[in-house]
């Protein structure tokens, strides 16, 4: 075996180590899958062992589940027919090894120390018993990912947990912890950190037997589909999926059809309802899309993929914060977590002791969850000095610039802050908008000058985007890259432009509701398809989350600074504008597109009807897809743009950027794969014709233009199935 190292004792227990070489995590290749074999025949063969010992041969965890590479070569081929009828046995090989580990004959343990997921926890469940550490968390996150569990996770996991507990486990892809898989029937005993092999050992000791519950005579799912909450469950189900995901994600849909289709049915013949479910499902776009911006290309991102070589590693020991708002206190609460000193510096003491006030109250309910002992948390904040005093930024690492978006203010505290600092520190700004190179003019030295734009709040918003200004050297970049992998940050890099990437697509977005406003069409439907595009919230709504006067005060740097004449009426500018003028700035003072009226939900502002006078109140299905595309379409081209001014230079930084910066619809795996997934001569025949109908903002860009004749597509394509 290449990735399992087995003993086995005095007393006839095998215990199967599992150690895939190379890797900090065990994860299943198709050598690790082939191991299962080898595992099974000296379980069967071999007349000294007794039971065996399914157990982690590392310290970080169980295994996270299958190799993402492999399987996603393949993804999203939609290979047809005899084709996909020839790979099915070597899409379900895993599944069939699993299956023949739990008719071996002999009883089987697995011993969890931290996670099991996936393909790591189908292994686990294959198992006659499971025993946990209070350190582990189980689950089955492929849905997340556009998935479903494919080695019998979609039929073990019903048979144990019943089917509420299944869906709901396998929809939502969370995984939970020891104790809730106890509850739920997943885990069959917990025990502290470092006892799961003697645990597991001793049920083997005392009489486990190696039979399934689903493999005995008269055996009956729990809250199955007969059930009074099993029937619940089948039957609210799709409307579930429905309401959350409009029907986006074929996983989904495809994890509640194996549930349901596969309940009644012999669990090999259920098995091979997953194993064509699991097949449909890796063949789909949205899968082959998901799996390379969500799992690939961030992990590899994250990993510090766009760092320039041959440039020392930096390590980030103490970090000043200037401006101690929301921004600031979160960029300080991030820093601290991870063991950087950092000063915190506000124009007035109270307003720096409320940003550090923030991390107290993060780490207060950390405490108050068990989550982190008091040691810990007082450490963390003890780590952060509030002042005003600019002189405690001396021997700062790096400056973080997180003030106003005012280039008068900015250039004040750059020039204060830089003086304080060393010359190989790094000058970093916070900003969301204004661009790079004229914000380093006021620096001393520009080539250590960069952007760090971070995503509020900056303790759960995993992207960071790192802007290049025309200045900025290659070893400022790489330093910054660094210091993002030490706050376990996904950075992407993109060079200096108005809006830079994230910002520039965002606006878009918003802006293309605007306009479909200011046509007539009721907000109510702009809102609800901008959800069923796969958007976490309408454009409407998230205007009012953003704030109305921000948005305006942007578009207003951007006329003085470009010199654009005043906006006129039908101008989504003029919007602004107007909105501001009555003071509705948006869900931060309850008045915006919405009214936000204290303990009831918020509903539409009536005056909205008389600025722009409702022309289409009723929707159609050609109505959605017309406006679903324009919404989604809108960001593509722009995205596209962004590529084309070489803005952003690698696909994978703007749909990674996309989907975690703002959300872009996950399904498609970000705007530039939305365009391969479409096909690139498609998608630019239709923005043309977007074009025509609603002006040169969907005018598809030359890079677009030229890949389409050329036949060209973005990203690789889908390698055939191998039979």
């Amino acid at each position: 075996m290449n990735n399992f190292t087995v003993s086995v004792d005095a007393d006839g227990v095998a215990t199967f180590l599992f150690d895939v070489r190379g890797r900090t995590m065990n994860t299943f290749t198709d050598s690790a899958v082939a191991d299962i074999d080898a595992i099974i025949a000296k379980i069967r063969d071999d007349a000294s062992i007794k039971g065996a010992i399914l157990a982690s041969g590392k310290s970080n965890g169980f295994c996270a589940g299958a190799d993402l590479g492999e399987l996603g070569e393949t993804a999203g081929g939609q290979a047809e027919g005899p084709a996909r009828e020839a790979a099915l046995p070597a899409t379900s090989r895993m599944s069939r090894a699993l299956r023949a580990l739990e008719t071996v004959g002999k009883p089987v343990a697995a011993a969890i120390e931290g996670i099991a997921l996936g393909g790591g926890f189908e292994f686990a469940l294959a198992a006659h018993y499971r025993v946990a550490s209070t350190r582990a968390k189980v689950g089955l996150p492929e849905v997340t990912i556009g998935l479903l569990p494919g080695a019998g996770g979609t039929q073990r996991v019903p048979r144990l947990a019943g089917v509420p507990a299944a869906l709901d486990l396998m929809l939502t892809g969370a995984p939970v912890d020891a104790e809730k898989a106890k509850a739920i029937g997943i885990v069959d005993e917990v025990v502290e950190p470092g006892q799961a092999l003697a645990a597991a050992k001793a049920w083997i000791m005392n009489g486990g037997e190696g039979v399934q519950p689903w493999d005995r005579k008269g055996y009956v799912m729990p809250d199955g589909p007969y059930s009074e909450t099993g029937s619940a469950g089948f039957i609210l189900t799709p409307a579930k999926i429905m309401a959350k995901s409009y029907g986006n994600y074929p996983a989904q849909k495809n994890i509640a059809r194996c549930v349901y289709e596969g309940f009644n049915l012999p669990m090999d013949s259920a098995l091979r309802v997953e194993a064509r479910l699991f097949l449909d499902t890796q063949q789909s776009p949205q899968a082959r899309a998901m799996i390379r911006s969500l799992f690939l290309s961030k992990q590899a991102l994250a990993k510090g993929g766009a760092r320039p070589k041959d440039v020392p590693t930096y390590t980030v020991k103490k970090a000043a914060v200037l401006g101690a708002g929301m921004m600031g206190a979160g960029i300080a609460y991030a820093q601290a977590r991870v063991g950087i000193d950092t000063v915190l510096i506000d124009v007035a003491q109270a307003g720096a002791d409320k940003g550090k006030g923030y991390s107290e109250t993060l780490v207060a309910k950390a405490v108050a969850k068990g989550a982190m002992s008091q040691a810990a948390a007082d450490e963390l904040v003890g780590r952060i000095t509030a002042t005003t005093d600019y002189d405690a930024i001396k021997g700062a690492d790096l400056v973080v610039e997180a003030v106003f978006e005012d280039r008068a203010l900015k250039a004040d505290v750059t020039k204060r802050a830089e003086a304080q600092i060393g010359p190989d520190a790094v000058f970093a700004s916070n900003t969301s908008t204004l661009p790079i190179t004229g914000l380093s003019e006021a620096a001393e030295r520009p080539a250590n000058f960069i952007g760090i734009h971070f995503f509020s709040p900056v303790d759960r918003m995993e992207l960071v985007e790192i802007i290049v200004g025309k200045t900025t050297s290659q070893e400022t970049l790489a330093k910054a890259l660094d210091y993002c992998k030490q706050l376990k940050k996904v950075p992407i890099v993109v060079n200096d432009s108005r809006g830079f990437f994230t910002s520039r697509v965002f606006d878009t977005y918003i802006r293309e509701g605007l306009e479909m406003l200011i046509e007539g069409i009721a907000p109510a439907i702009i809102d609800n398809v901008g959800r069923m595009t796969g958007m976490p919230r309408g454009p409407l709504e998230l205007l009012d989350d953003v704030a109305i006067d921000l948005v305006d005060r942007v578009a207003g740097q951007r006329r003085i600074d470009l010199n654009l004449p005043a906006p006129v009426a039908g101008d989504t500018d003029k919007f602004l504008i107007d909105m501001v003028g009555q003071e509705r700035w948006g869900r931060k003072n309850g008045k915006g597109v919405y009214d936000y009226p204290q303990g009831e939900p918020k509903r539409l502002w009536a005056g909205l009807a008389e600025m722009y006078p409702v022309k289409i109140s009723e929707s159609s299905p050609e109505l959605v897809e017309h406006l679903k595309q324009r919404l989604l379409y809108r960001q593509a081209v722009e995205a596209a743009r962004c590529m084309d001014e070489n803005v952003v230079t690698a696909a994978r930084d703007a749909d990674v950027g996309a989907i975690l910066g703002w959300g872009f619809a996950p399904w498609t795996g970000g705007p530039i794969s939305l365009i391969d997934s479409v096909g690139v001569a498609e998608f630019t025949a239709a923005c043309e014709a977007l074009a025509a109908q609603y002006g040169e903002r969907f005018e598809p860009p030359a890079l677009v233009k030229t890949m389409a004749g050329k036949g060209e597509r973005f990203y690789p394509a889908p390698k055939p199935l191998a039979a």
